[in-house]
């Protein structure tokens, strides 16, 4: 049979997600002919469709739930709201198709043809993507970004096609509201959950493989989120590791290898995660992921073949839909010019959508202790702003590390309501050059009263002090 001659384009960028979404408009507005590959019927990758975009919609729902319930006026007036776990959910399936017709709409705009099917590497600068029905198309390409994301990790020994056991791909898929959860793993996604099943009145305890949540964490921010998931009446287990999960009728025991057996109506595994690399003939052309299935990357995320790049969740951390865009377009602008701004891939927060939500960029104390830099701290309790106690999230706090004697911004973390959005404007003074990155600006600068923004202005007060 003989085989059509390839399709020849500048990239082709494999994976729709956000680190190939970056790379494809990137390359694409530089003048680079770009094609994309996309396996699934619908772009977005995980993030639009199991993971980022439905579980924030749906914690949304949740926290517009719980918000209604706790609030003294709906209460004095009677009012209540108790939606199930899929009603919520439901919520979330406007928000994706929305999504998915925008981000669809880019790739038209930029005339970057989307082909389907699941790529495989035939050499070095050719790829296949064959369809399940058999359909296959060929194309060549001088360069190639890899950004075909993640799946949840599954041990062989656990029975996912139980009713009752659920990966972070498949919990949204969850059919009535459980009475409890177990979750085993204590990363982010784990937290993350954690922190809305309790929301929705279920008994939750959390299963830590480690000593403590979130250990990249500063420890301050780490302290709080314990403290607070523990007041809500999560139960936390640290340094505990499964022996074994069995499925039953009304839910799953995980048995532990401290001799622990916890019964609860499910179980969710979010522990560890597998880049998605698997029959992609890598090897084949000498690229061998490792046992996660991720792929090596040097500083402009180039693999061990120069002209093969991979961004996102496939070469592992950070694993956030902010850093893959980001990590995509950078790739595309190295492809282009053989040159990047290093900054854009270095400052990235970090954002947890717990309740309450974490933010963070920069250092922590404990890697400026490590590293014998002298710095200061200041603080801004959020149940001392008047916004806070307008909105009633009075749980919280602004923390900024800075240089003692330069008065340098070198870390923010933040913990409470908006977390994520707050961190923003630490982030913009944080990339200014030279002295105008200084705690100054936050003492010298007038913000809007009541807004959670005063923090930074509070915070930099309460550092600057310490000084005298």
């Amino acid at each position: 049979m003989e085989h059509k001659a390839p399709e020849e384009y500048d990239l082709v960028v494999i994976g729709t997600g956000p680190g190939g979404e970056g790379a494809a408009m990137q390359a694409a507005k530089s003048g680079l002919s770009t094609a994309v590959v996309e396996r699934y019927r619908y772009i977005g990758g995980g993030c639009t469709h199991w993971a980022t975009i439905p579980s924030k919609s749906l914690r949304h729902a949740i926290s517009q739930m719980t918000e209604i319930n706790k609030n003294p006026l709906f209460h004095a007036a009677g009012i209540s709201v108790h939606l199930s776990f899929p009603e919520l959910r439901r919520a979330a399936r406007s928000v994706i198709d929305r999504q998915v017709e925008m981000r669809q709409s880019f790739y038209e705009r930029n005339r970057v043809p989307i082909i389907r099917g699941h790529a495989r590497f035939l050499d070095p600068h050719t790829i296949e993507a064959r369809e399940e029905n058999g359909a296959h198309h060929r194309l060549r390409a001088k360069y190639f970004v890899i950004a075909t994301g993640s799946r949840p990790y599954r041990p062989p020994d656990v029975d996912f096609h139980h009713p009752r056991i659920f990966d972070s791909d498949t919990i949204l898929r969850l059919d009535f509201t459980p009475h409890s959860v177990t979750v085993y793993g204590a990363g982010v996604v784990g937290c993350e959950y954690a922190s809305m099943f309790r929301n929705l009145g279920c008994k939750v305890n959390l299963i830590n493989s480690r000593s403590k949540l979130l250990d990249f964490l500063d420890d301050e921010i780490i302290d709080a989120l314990s403290y607070h998931m523990r007041d809500q009446g999560i139960l936390i287990r640290h340094n505990e590791t499964y022996e074994k999960v069995t499925g039953v009728d009304d839910g799953v025991i995980l048995s532990l290898q401290s001799g622990k057996q916890v019964k609860t109506d499910i179980l969710l595994w979010a522990n560890g995660r597998t880049g998605n690399t698997d029959r992609m003939g890598l090897e084949e052309i000498g690229l061998k992921p490792n046992q996660r299935g991720q792929l090596e990357v040097n500083e402009h995320f180039q693999t061990a073949l120069p002209h093969i790049y991979a961004v996102g969740d496939v070469i592992g951390f950070p694993s956030l839909a902010s850093a893959a865009y980001v990590q995509g377009r950078y790739a595309a602008s190295h492809i282009v010019s053989g040159r990047c701004e290093a900054s854009a891939v270095r400052m990235i927060p970090t954002g947890i959508y717990t309740s309450p939500e974490i933010s963070s960029i920069g250092r922590t104390e404990r890697e400026l202790t490590a590293a014998k830099v002298p710095y200061e701290i200041g603080h801004a309790f959020f149940k001392h702003l008047a916004r806070a106690h307008i909105t009633g999230h009075t749980v919280g706090m602004l923390k900024i590390l800075f240089h003692r004697e330069t008065l340098e911004i070198l870390g923010i973390h933040c913990f409470g309501a908006n977390a994520s959005e707050i961190i923003h404007i630490g982030q913009a003074i944080m990339a200014q050059p030279g002295s105008a990155n200084s705690l100054l600006y936050f003492i010298n600068t007038t913000f809007n009263y009541p807004t959670m923004a005063e923090a930074y202005r509070v915070a930099a007060l309460n550092g600057y002090n310490r000084l005298f």
